[in-house]
Formats: C-alpha cells, structure tokens, sequence
C-alpha cells in the first residue's frame, strides 16, 4: 500500500466508511456530473448594470482600480492612460490573448508592448480574466500561453481586462463558464481568483500591499 492509499484508507475508516461502499460512490459520481449550483446570495441576483455596479463597488472596496471603456480598441489608450497617471514607463507586458492582441496597439506609438511570460523585471502586465465576479469584486484568470500567469504575480501593477458580459454573480458562474470553455472535467493548469492587489497582514497586522504579488490592481471592463 502506498502513502496516498494508506492516508484514504485510515479516513475511511475513521468515517466508519467500507470500501466498496457503492451508494457513496454513486452520490459523488452523481454530484460530479451535475455540478449542482449552491444557494445564490441576494446581491448575486441582480439586473446586468447592478451587477456590475455591485462588482465595481467590491473590487474597489479592496483597492482595486476600475475604468470603463467601449470597445477592446479603447485598451490600449486606457493602458497608456494608467502607465501616465502612475509615472510608470511606457512598457507593459502581456500574453498571446487573442482579445489583448487585436486590441490595435499600434494606436499608441509611445507604448512598448513585450510579449510572453514575465520574467519579474516588468514593472505593468496586462491580461484577460475569464471572468468577473460580482459578490466579490474577484477577478478569474486562467493560466496557459494566452495569459502567462507569471504577469499575474510579478509586475508590480496588474492591468485586467473583462468583458462586461463575463461578470457573473457567482462563483459557480465564473466555473460554469470555465467548463463551457474547456469541457468538463479539464481545467487550465492553474485558475487563480483575484481580489484587489497583493496583501499581507503577517507583520502586527498591518496591511502591507504588494507582498506576494503586484502591489496595484487596475480592472478595465469591456463593454
């Protein structure tokens, strides 16, 4: 027996559970199948304008950044927008996101567009999250070649593109939409959720931004 059987099996029998207990691994083959939803919260059932009114709200409650534009055209003037209000250098780094790429950077002739994983030395990083979550103001963004999640981590600011129509009100929304996009039963490598800019409250909880990521957080919905 190896480490992992011998972990399951001391849980087993600790539930009093046998092995071979059929009605069980039918209720879980069931629940995995169904991916039944869980109770919806109020502010979870909401009109599309409030819910994105409540995911702004949340997000910029934990020190997030939020601007609107129109169209995907509009990014890159936004980009350049954020990197002027902060100072920073007119450099972003950004994946191979089909929506990111068609963007038409080109319009900003001023602005450095560096392609692929960061390697830490990027001070802005722009990706597309898959989804937007409105109860929390969390951000879902799937790991691949499209969205390295190296520029998740690493540059101190993180500027995030959503569609207004991927605000969801749920969690169970944001991986509903995740099954539609790979099929159930796969999932990217990693989904991370993020809610406003890296924290910590380790040291005499004092909350100190940017401890184990970007220390900015810039959400740009898309309509």
């Amino acid at each position: 027996m190896n480490a992992r059987a011998n972990i399951l099996a001391k849980v087993k029998k600790s539930l009093s559970a046998p092995a071979d207990d059929a009605a069980r691994a039918a209720t879980v083959a069931a629940r995995i199948k169904d991916a039944p939803t869980g109770i919806l919260p109020a502010r979870a059932q909401l009109p599309n304008e409030e819910r994105i009114a409540v995911f702004v709200k949340y997000a910029e409650k934990y020190n997030a950044t939020v601007a609107r534009i129109a169209s995907i055209d509009d990014l890159p003037k936004e980009v350049s927008t954020y990197l002027k209000s902060r100072n920073l250098p007119a450099s972003v780094r950004m994946g191979a996101d089909p929506m990111l790429t068609g963007a038409g950077w080109e319009s900003e002739r001023t602005l450095e567009i560096r392609t692929g994983p960061s390697d830490g030395s990027d001070l802005a990083g722009v990706s597309h999250a898959r989804a937007g979550i409105a109860e929390t103001g969390t951000l879902v963004l799937a790991s691949g070649p499209d969205n390295p999640v190296t520029i998740t981590f690493l540059p101190e600011h993180h500027i995030v593109a959503v569609k207004a129509s991927d605000i969801g009100a749920t969690m169970e929304e944001a991986f509903e939409g995740i099954r539609q996009t790979y099929g159930k039963g796969t999932m990217p490598r990693t989904v991370n959720m993020v809610t406003g800019p890296s924290r910590s409250g380790d040291i005499e909880q004092t909350i100190l931004l940017g401890a184990h990521g970007p220390r900015a957080l810039h959400i740009v919905i898309v309509d």
